[in-house]
C-alpha cells in the first residue's frame, strides 16, 4: 500500500539512510510505484514516500527549500484536492493551526527547518495507518508494518493481547497491532519533535462534534442537502479518469444523483462473481445508464480460483494482515479497476456515518479450535467487547472503520487512489447534528437523490427504497428485499451454529426459490468445499499449521473434512488459521532481514 515511512535518531546518517531505502523497498509491491527520499541528519529525521503513479503521494518543499513536506493521501481545500506547494503555504501562513484545518484521508510528515521541528502527523480518523515502533531515543514508522519488520526482525513476533483480540474481534483494538511493541498512530495526532524531544498531542478530538447543538429533523435535512451537494465536487476534482465503484444501495445513489454537472471523464463499474447478476449488478446498471455513464462488470475469472494461493499472499502481504483470506478478492478487483480509471470514487463508511449501520462484533469462532490457555483469554475478551461501545457514533467512526473496516481500504489503496465523501469533516460533522428521530433512517437519504435526480429516484435500491417510500408496493419491495438479504445472508454465510444441522436443507430450498445469490457475489464458504477444497487441504496439512501454538490439533485433523463435506461451516475458522499461518511465513519467516 502507497504510504510513508521515517526513522527519528541520531543514529549515523549512512546507517539510517540505508534502512529508509530498506523500508521503502519493502512497501515497492507493484511496478508502477513511484518513490522518493529525503534527509535532514541535523535534525535527525530521514524519510521517503512510496506512491501510486499521479496519485496525492509526494514529496515536495518550499522555495527556500527550508520546508518539506512528505505526504500520502489527499488533503482536501474548498472545490478540489490540495497540492503540496498549497499545504506548505497554509502552513508558513497559520503555523501549527495549519493541520486542524486539513479534510481528507492522508498522513505525512512535515519538517521545518527554520523552527527546528518536524511533525508527524494523521487524518482524524487514523483510516490511512502510521505502524510506530519506539526504542530508547529513537522512532520508527511506516504506514505498513511490514517495513518495520524488515529493519527491526525482533518485532517479527506475534502480540499475544493482540492475537487475543484478532480472534475475537477481526481486528485488533486501541492502536493495538498483532505485532509485538509495534502499535498504530491514533486519529487525529499531531506528534511534534524538536531539541531532542517529542510532544504528542492530538489537534482533534470527537468531543468537538460530539458537543456541537442537534437540529431539529427539517433542519437537518435542509442543510444535509445543501452540505452534502457543496462537497461533492472536491472527490471529483482530478486530472485523472475517475472509477465510480457503483452498487444497488443509498450511498452511491447519492453521489450519482449529485454529480457535478461539469464533471467530464469518468467510468463506472460493479464486482461481480464468475456468474449470475445480482441486484447490485442490474440496479447499478440500469443508474449509469441514467446518467450516460459508461458502466462494466468486473468478474472474478477462472485464474482467481486456480492461483488463489497467490492472491491470498498478496492480500496478507500487502494489509500487513489486517484483511484475511477471505479478502482475496480485494486486490484483484482493483487490479481490474485499474485498468478503468486510477482513481476509485466509492460510497464506503455512508451507512456507518448517517445510519448507524455496524457489523462489529464477536467473530464467534468455534472454541474447540483453541488450545485451552487462548480458549479462556478469548471467552474473557467476547465478554468485555460491550464496554468499548460508549457513544455508538463516534465509535464506528473513529474506531470501527479505523480498526475493523481498514483492511479492505489498504488493500484496494494498493491499486487505486481512494476516495470517499462519507469522511469529508463537513459532512461527518452535519451528522452528529442530527436528531434522534432520522439518525437511523434512510429517509433523508431518499428525499436527497429525489430532490437531486427524480429519475434515479425512482429506480429503487437493492434494499426497496425509491422515490416513493409509503404504501403498500413500498412495503412489499421492503418486504422482499430484507427476507431476500437474510436468505441470501444464511445461504453464504451458512445458518447459526444450532441450526447447523438444518443448512444443507435450507440451501436447498433457497435455490429451488431462486432466492439466494440476489444479494451476494462472495461465496468463500461454497468456494473452500469445492473450487479451493485443495487449497484449503493442503494448507491445513503443513507442518506450520500443524505444530502452531494457537491452535487444538484435534479440531484442526476434523476442520477441513467436516467443511468440505458439508456437514459442518467452519469458514470463520479457516480464515483465521490461515490468515495467521500467512502472517507468520511471509512477515516473520520469508521477509528479508538484510539491507
Amino acid at each position: 500500500m502507497p504510504g510513508i515511512v521515517g526513522i527519528i535518531s541520531q543514529h549515523p546518517a549512512h546507517e539510517c539512510e540505508a534502512h529508509i531505502k530498506a523500508m521503502i523497498a519493502s512497501m515497492q509491491h507493484e511496478a508502477f510505484y513511484k518513490s522518493g527520499t529525503c534527509s535532514v541528519p541535523q535534525l535527525g529525521i530521514y524519510g521517503g514516500w512510496v506512491g501510486l503513479e499521479n496519485s496525492g503521494s509526494q514529496i515536495c518543499s518550499n522555495e527556500q527549500k527550508n520546508i518539506i513536506l512528505i505526504l500520502s493521501g489527499e488533503c482536501f481545500l474548498d472545490s478540489e484536492a490540495a497540492t503540496g506547494q498549497k499545504l506548505i503555504q497554509l502552513y508558513e501562513q497559520f503555523g501549527q493551526r495549519f493541520f486542524e484545518k486539513l479534510n481528507g484521508l492522508f498522513n505525512g510528515l512535515l519538517i521545518d527547518k527554520r523552527e527546528s521541528k518536524v511533525f508527524l502527523f494523521n487524518d482524524r480518523y487514523g483510516s490511512q495507518r502510521i505502524y510506530f515502533h519506539e526504542s530508547d531515543d529513537n522512532l520508527y514508522f511506516a504506514s505498513e508494518a511490514k517495513a518495520l519488520l524488515r529493519i527491526l526482525p525482533k518485532l517479527r513476533e506475534f502480540d499475544p493481547k493482540g492475537v487475543t483480540q484478532f480472534l475475537t474481534l477481526g481486528c485488533t483494538l486501541d492502536w493495538r497491532t498483532i505485532f509485538r511493541d509495534i502499535h498504530i498512530l491514533p486519529g487525529g495526532s499531531l506528534w511534534t519533535f524538536e531539541k531532542g524531544g517529542c510532544r504528542k498531542e492530538k489537534y482533534f478530538s470527537p468531543e468537538i462534534w460530539e458537543t456541537q447543538p442537534r437540529l431539529s429533523a427539517a433542519d437537518f435535512e435542509s442543510r444535509f442537502q445543501e452540505t452534502f451537494q457543496k462537497i461533492l465536487p472536491r472527490y471529483f476534482s482530478t486530472e485523472s479518469k475517475t472509477g465510480i465503484a457503483l452498487t444497488g444501495g443509498l450511498d452511491t445513489r447519492m453521489i450519482m444523483a449529485c454529480r457535478p454537472q461539469n464533471s467530464r471523464n469518468q467510468i463506472s463499474y460493479t464486482f461481480a462473481g464468475e456468474t449470475g447478476e445480482t441486484l447490485d449488478d442490474k440496479i447499478a446498471a440500469r443508474v449509469a445508464a441514467a446518467c450516460g455513464i459508461e458502466h462494466k462488470l468486473l468478474r472474478l475469472q477462472p485464474d482467481f480460483f486456480s492461483n488463489f494461493a497467490a492472491h491470498a499472499d498478496k492480500t496478507i502481504f500487502a494489509t500487513d494482515g489486517c484483511f484475511g483470506i477471505s479478502g482475496s478478492h480485494e486486490i484483484y478487483f482493483n487490479r481490474q479497476a485499474r485498468e478503468l480509471a486510477t482513481t476509485r470514487l466509492t460510497g464506503n463508511y455512508g451507512s456507518e456515518v448517517f445510519r448507524g449501520i455496524s457489523t462489529f462484533k464477536p467473530l464467534g469462532l468455534s472454541t474447540e479450535l483453541f488450545n485451552p490457555d487462548l480458549r479462556k483469554k478469548i471467552n474473557s475478551n467476547a465478554g468485555n467487547f460491550s464496554r468499548q461501545k460508549e457513544d455508538p457514533m463516534s465509535f464506528a467512526i473513529f474506531k470501527e472503520i479505523p480498526w475493523n473496516l481498514s483492511g479492505s481500504l489498504t488493500a484496494g489503496r494498493s491499486q487505486v487512489s481512494f476516495r470517499t465523501p462519507y469522511l469529508d469533516n463537513e459532512l461527518v460533522s452535519l451528522a452528529y447534528q442530527s436528531p434522534d428521530s432520522i439518525r437511523k433512517s434512510s429517509l433523508p437519504a431518499s428525499r436527497l437523490v429525489r430532490a437531486c435526480s427524480k429519475s434515479l429516484s425512482e429506480i429503487p435500491t437493492d434494499r426497496g427504497f425509491s422515490g416513493d417510500n409509503s404504501g403498500l408496493k413500498f412495503l412489499c419491495r421492503r418486504i422482499f428485499a430484507e427476507a431476500t438479504f437474510k436468505t441470501d445472508y444464511y445461504n453464504n454465510e451458512g445458518l447459526p451454529r444450532p441450526l447447523a444441522a438444518f443448512d444443507p436443507a435450507f440451501k436447498f430450498v433457497a435455490s429451488k426459490l431462486k432466492l439466494a445469490g440476489l444479494h451476494k457475489y462472495l461465496h468463500y464458504n461454497n468456494w473452500f468445499r469445492h473450487a479451493l477444497a485443495g487449497y484449503l487441504q493442503g494448507m491445513l496439512a503443513t507442518p506450520q499449521v500443524r505444530q502452531s501454538s494457537f491452535w487444538n490439533p484435534a479440531f484442526l485433523d476434523r476442520m477441513a473434512g467436516e467443511h468440505i463435506a458439508g456437514r459442518k461451516n467452519h469458514s470463520l475458522e479457516i480464515n483465521a488459521v490461515l490468515t495467521l499461518e500467512a502472517i507468520e511465513r511471509l512477515l516473520f519467516r520469508e521477509l528479508p532481514r538484510n539491507n
